[in-house]
C-alpha cells in the first residue's frame, strides 16, 4: 500500500499516494452493558445471584454461548475484495458491503501490497496492468454498458466499504484466526484493530481475545510459525 514508485503511465484512475489503511469504527453495541447482558445469561444458566460471579464461572469454563447476547457493529473502509472474500468466510454474522452492480468505481483506489515495493518491475507490472483493467472499465461506463457487467473487469486489490455485525462469541472466534501471524497480512490488520476497539468497549468480554499463542500453546502445530503475537501483549 506505500509506495516511492511512480505509475509508468499518467492515468487519472490509479490509487492515490498516500498510505492507505483499514479504518475501521465501531458504530453500535448492546444498549444494556455488554459484561451484564452476558452475565444475565449466565447467572439464568447456573441459577447465580450474581451476574459478574456468573459470567466469570462462564468465561473459566469456556461456556461461551452467553456472549452470544452481545451484538457489534463496525463500519469499515478501505478493505479490498480480497480480505471481504477472507471476512464473509465468517458466517455467524450479517454483512452490509457497498454494491459494484450499482455504484460505479469512479475512485478506482487499490489496495498495493506493501511487498511490491521490493520489485519495480513488478511494481510496473502492477501499474500496466491496472491500466488496462480499470480504463477497460471506463471506456465501458462512457459507452453506456451496465456496471454489473463491467465490474468483471475490477481486479480483486480494488477496495470497498462495508457494515458488519457479529456478536462476541463469533468474534473471540475470528480474533483467534485472524490476529495469528498464519493469517493473510490485510485480515490480520483488520482484526487487530477490531480486537483493539473490542476491548477498549468491552474488556470483561474480550480481555483474553486473541490468537490462541497469547493464552498459551499455539494449535497450529507443525504449521505454527513459532512467533507469538508479543505485540498484542500490551492489548491482551
Amino acid at each position: 500500500m506505500v509506495r516511492d514508485l511512480e505509475p509508468p503511465v499518467e492515468t487519472c484512475y490509479f490509487p492515490r499516494d498516500d498510505y492507505i489503511d483499514v479504518d475501521v469504527k465501531l458504530i453500535a453495541k448492546p444498549d444494556f452493558d455488554a459484561a451484564q447482558l452476558a452475565g444475565l445469561g449466565a447467572a439464568i444458566c447456573y441459577r447465580g445471584k450474581y451476574p459478574e460471579k456468573s459470567l466469570q464461572v462462564a468465561m473459566d469454563g469456556r461456556h461461551y454461548s452467553v456472549l452470544e447476547h452481545a451484538n457489534y457493529t463496525f463500519e469499515i473502509t478501505h478493505l479490498s475484495r480480497v480480505a471481504l472474500a477472507q471476512l464473509t468466510r465468517h458466517r455467524i454474522a450479517s454483512y452490509s458491503v457497498e454494491s459494484q452492480r450499482y455504484v460505479g468505481q469512479d475512485t478506482h483506489q487499490v489496495i498495493i501490497p506493501t511487498s511490491f515495493n521490493k520489485d519495480a518491475l513488478i511494481m510496473n507490472k502492477f501499474y500496466e496492468g491496472m491500466k488496462i483493467l480499470i480504463n477497460a472499465y471506463q471506456e465501458g461506463l462512457e459507452k453506456g454498458y451496465p456496471k454489473e457487467d463491467l465490474r468483471y473487469f475490477l481486479p480483486q486489490g480494488i477496495e470497498t466499504t462495508l457494515l458488519v455485525t457479529m456478536n462476541a462469541r463469533e468474534l473471540r472466534h475470528f480474533f483467534e484466526l485472524r490476529c495469528c501471524n498464519r493469517a493473510q497480512w490485510e485480515i490480520r490488520r483488520l482484526a487487530d484493530k477490531m480486537l483493539a476497539i473490542c476491548k477498549e468497549a468491552s474488556p470483561e468480554l474480550f480481555a483474553d481475545a486473541g490468537p490462541a499463542c497469547v493464552r498459551g500453546k499455539c494449535p497450529e502445530g507443525k504449521h505454527s510459525c513459532g512467533k507469538p503475537r508479543d505485540d498484542l501483549m500490551g492489548i491482551i
